[in-house]
């Protein structure tokens, strides 16, 4: 068996003796913000880094999503194609898409990089630049639709259901507010994604279609004086607009402040409304709610120091990974957050092998990776276990694990007896002396027996 299997068991181990152990807490209800009102049918305000919910209103009610939609399109390209790659406009393309719905004007047969195609769809919402996209990748678009469907389902939206590459009116074509912060987050995890919709201007040069160049303006008004600056937010870091007539206004849209970055949803809103709303609950949040560093966190968490600290005072098998965060109402104190340790796998990152997730009042606030740093520190007792078992193959004392776990068992026991029997002490006390008032006889009064010589004699 490897290292890193023993490692789990033993942190499955203490995570059972911390339950045992762990006296019980008795403390007022938790404080959570209870928001504000908007015009949209349907918002939500979710942490980036965490995925926490910070607020949320009809988040799961099913809407059509309009041109927000391109975000999921975005993803897949970004995650299946390379930026310098060659897009070909066919006729179901330019032509395919609904007349009068926004556009580039690009023409059969024109050629573009999947960059340049990625800002025109999502700076100027180009319903012919999403098609492209969806054929470049898959080869038509009822695959990359399904594409979609099968990444939407991966993230853990339930209520979604993509028909389209751009958004057009489709009646088995919708979402949710919060399955499209879902999207977004996964998105906005790509640096390129990031950089793209937060640009305000970008030039696609001439193609062989096209000899001037196309200036791009982004449509998004919190980021960009596009049609006025009165929503202009200055902690905005970009998004996506949508609107049709039967999904009403839509919007998603990022912003920074205070360490934190947030993803606002909000969809079936008023046109202009969808800006005063996503503003408002950024204000809202920004001034209701802080982000911790696990770093600062777990340097005052018992429980942090606790899972670690067991294997070694200084292990270097494994760490929590310190760019994890947190994000708790600015009433509430770190103190007041529980943690748990669960098992996590990460295809991506096999030094993972576990998780300490953070909840409070009753809601999940972040997590932190246990990270399996696989370290050669020159005298581990394992080292002798063969190579191909996971050790370095050195000679060494070899470390019975299973006598380990058992002295952790044997010793998690004993703590809960004496735990028991310190919570019990008052109660044996006042028995013992219960019982031996009970076995005491009155003494006869006046009459002592003395004993003298081996003679017994009574004395009045």
């Amino acid at each position: 068996m490897s290292i890193k299997k023993y490692i789990i068991k033993l942190i499955t181990i203490i995570l059972l003796i911390n339950i045992i152990c762990s006296p019980l807490n008795v403390k007022a209800a938790d404080y959570w913000p209870s928001g504000i009102d908007v015009v949209a049918e349907s918002a939500i305000v979710m942490e980036q880094e965490t995925g926490t919910i910070l607020y949320s209103k009809n988040m799961d009610d099913q809407h059509y999503p309009a041109s927000i939609t391109k975000i999921m399109t975005a993803l897949l390209v970004l995650e299946n194609c390379d930026l310098d790659e060659t897009v070909t406009f066919s006729a179901e393309a330019v032509y395919g898409t609904e007349l009068g719905s926004s556009s580039i004007a690009r023409d059969v047969g024109e050629e573009m990089t999947v960059e340049q195609t990625l800002y025109g769809m999502m700076l100027e919402s180009a319903n012919e630049c999403a098609y492209a996209l969806g054929e470049h990748v898959a080869g038509d678009i009822p695959t990359f639709v399904d594409m979609m469907n099968e990444r939407a389902k991966e993230l853990g939206c339930t209520n979604t259901h993509f028909n389209n590459t751009n958004g057009l009116p489709d009646e088995e074509h919708y979402t949710s507010a919060h399955d499209m912060a879902l999207i977004a987050r996964a998105a906005y995890a790509i640096p390129k994604f990031a950089e793209i919709v937060g640009t305000k201007n970008y030039t696609i040069p001439p193609t062989n279609k096209h000899e001037d160049s196309t200036p791009l303006n982004n449509h998004h008004q919190m980021l960009h004086y596009y049609k006025t600056n009165k929503y202009l937010y200055e902690y905005c870091m970009g998004g996506k607009t949508g609107y049709t007539v039967v999904a009403g206004a839509t919007l998603v849209t990022y912003a920074k402040k205070d360490g934190m970055t947030l993803i606002c949803v909000v969809m079936k809103d008023n046109t202009t409304d969808q800006y005063l709303d996503t503003t408002n609950l950024f204000e809202y949040c920004f001034d209701n709610f802080n982000a911790y560093a696990v770093s600062e966190f777990a340097s005052i968490s018992e429980d942090n120091t606790d899972i670690t600290g067991i294997l070694s005072e200084n292990s270097e098998l494994i760490k929590v990974d310190e760019n994890g965060l947190i994000v708790i109402p600015k009433t509430a104190s770190v103190l007041d957050v529980a943690s748990e340790v669960v098992p996590y796998s990460d295809e991506n990152n096999k030094s993972i092998i576990g998780q300490l997730r953070y909840t409070y009042a009753g809601k999940s606030v972040g997590c932190a990776n246990l990270v399996f740093t696989n370290a050669e520190t020159g005298s581990y007792p394992f080292d002798n276990i063969p190579v191909e078992s996971g050790g370095s193959g050195k000679e060494f004392i070899r470390v019975d694990y299973l006598k380990i776990l058992l002295i952790l068992l044997v010793v998690g026991a004993a703590i809960t007896l004496l735990l028991f029997i310190k919570s019990k002490s008052s109660e044996i006390l006042l028995y013992r002396h219960r019982m031996k008032n009970r076995n005491r006889k009155p003494e006869k009064s006046g009459m002592i027996i003395v004993r003298n010589n081996g003679r017994r004699r009574r004395r009045k």
